[in-house]
Parts: structure tokens; C-alpha cells; sequence
């Protein structure tokens, strides 16, 4: 259904830091997004206030998750950046860097 692709080192420098358990939810709910038609919001939500953000939601027991991606080309989906949330509010600066990750993708493929 969809395809994956991680831009830049944002994400893997998240996911290399996380407990196995950790990265084990993440492929799981990358998996979802992957393959199921309609993803719950309980796992994939659009950021409100941005330009076509999303977020993948991850919970292990008691902590929380995100990771920001968007789409690219259709069924593309670029994933950017992540961060373990720690308050109810989505921080402005993950926000920020992950606007600034996807607009930098995007001068990356104008240079192709």
C-alpha cells in the first residue's frame, strides 16, 4: 500500500536510542501505516496547524512516542524525525524541526 523512507539521521538517531521493546511498538506501527487502508488515529494523525505533517504515535506502557513523517508523491511517506512525549502539548520545537527536515527534503529533490 505504502512505502517508507527515513530522510536524513533525525530518525535513526531516535530509534538507535530506544530499548528493543521500544523499537520492536515503532516497526509495528510503521508496519500499520504501511499496510492498512484506513490507519487508526490512535496510531497515524495529521498535525493541525501545519502543512501536511503527521504523526506516528507509539505507546509502551506508560510512555509516549511520536515520530513526524509526511507524505511525498502519493503513497510515499518520508519519515522525519521522533522524540519520546513527555508532556500533553506536542513541543514547538519538534514541530519546528521536523518543518525544517521536510523543506530541506524538498530542496534535496529539486537538485535531482
Amino acid at each position: 500500500m505504502r512505502t517508507t523512507y527515513v530522510y536524513g539521521n533525525e530518525f535513526w538517531n531516535f530509534y538507535d536510542a530506544q530499548k528493543k521493546p521500544i523499537q520492536d511498538k515503532i516497526d509495528w506501527v510503521i508496519g500499520l501505516v504501511r499496510t492498512l487502508p484506513m490507519v487508526p488515529e490512535k496510531f497515524f494523525k495529521h498535525l493541525q496547524g501545519t502543512d501536511g505533517l503527521f504523526e506516528m504515535r507509539i505507546k509502551v506502557g506508560s510512555n509516549i512516542y511520536r515520530i513526524f513523517c509526511f507524505f511525498d508523491k502519493g503513497n510515499l511517506i518520508i519519515l522525519l524525525n521522533g522524540f519520546q512525549k513527555k508532556t500533553d502539548k506536542t513541543p514547538k520545537n519538534e514541530i519546528e524541526k521536523a518543518e525544517q527536515l521536510k523543506q530541506k527534503y524538498y530542496e534535496d529533490q529539486s537538485k535531482k
